[in-house]
């Protein structure tokens, strides 16, 4: 069986997602470090794996994958025993749109290449990142604490074990910590990703931890 590897950046979000998956998973893999600070990721190399020049990029099972929740989900499928999708249809489809409203609306404004152009239009760059960010983190999550307020939100997102939704929330309340974001409106959404970070799984793929394992 050919090695898993997984070519990621230590701080990405999308890349703390796979992680956590892989290690629910108990899949041993390699971590290779791609810089996003050098640009790493749009050099030649790394464009061959992803043509987007994004992370991660998953080598598994003889192929190379891309984008993180089609990742997570390739995982569900071929590793059903994951859980990562609920087995009834409804289930599929509330999971995914939890997911979707981390991955698709909060996470791409307050990716680097965003935060990055917002900042050189501003004569205070900083400041401008910090508003930034406060503003689309705290008014997403703001929305996803509303969305959770269903009677299928168990212990996690949705019911008593984490799901794909899970994997994505973690990653958004570490980037609202970071950035100091107020989420004092979001009670349910924060204790829930507070359990999470208590799993195994989960602490073994945060940030500090992934910097220290990550090959160079």
């Amino acid at each position: 069986m050919s090695e898993t590897v997984l070519f990621d950046y230590w701080r990405s979000s999308a890349s703390y997602r796979v992680r956590i998956a892989l290690n629910m998973l108990a899949i041993p893999y390699r971590s290779v470090a791609v810089d996003l600070l050098a640009k790493e990721h749009k050099q030649a190399t790394h464009l061959a794996r992803n043509p987007q020049g994004l992370v991660p990029a998953l080598s598994i099972d003889g192929q190379m994958l891309t984008q993180s929740l089609a990742i997570i989900e390739y995982l569900a499928e071929t590793r059903p025993q994951a859980g990562f999708l609920p087995a009834d249809i409804f289930g599929r489809q509330r999971v995914r749109a939890l997911s979707y409203a981390i991955a698709m609306e909060i996470h791409p404004v307050c990716n680097l290449g965003v935060v990055s152009h917002i900042m050189e239009q501003s004569d205070d760059p900083d400041a401008a990142r910090i508003a930034w960010m406060g503003k689309f983190i705290r008014d997403g999550l703001e929305a996803f604490e509303r969305m959770l307020d269903r009677p299928e939100t168990g212990e996690f997102c949705h019911g008593d074990s984490p799901t794909m939704a899970d994997l994505c929330l973690v990653p958004q309340v570490y980037n609202g910590r970071r950035w100091k974001v107020d989420l004092s409106a979001c009670p349910r959404t924060t204790a829930i990703a507070e359990k999470c970070e208590r799993l195994p799984a989960f602490a073994a793929a945060h940030p500090d931890q992934a910097r220290k394992s990550t090959a160079l």
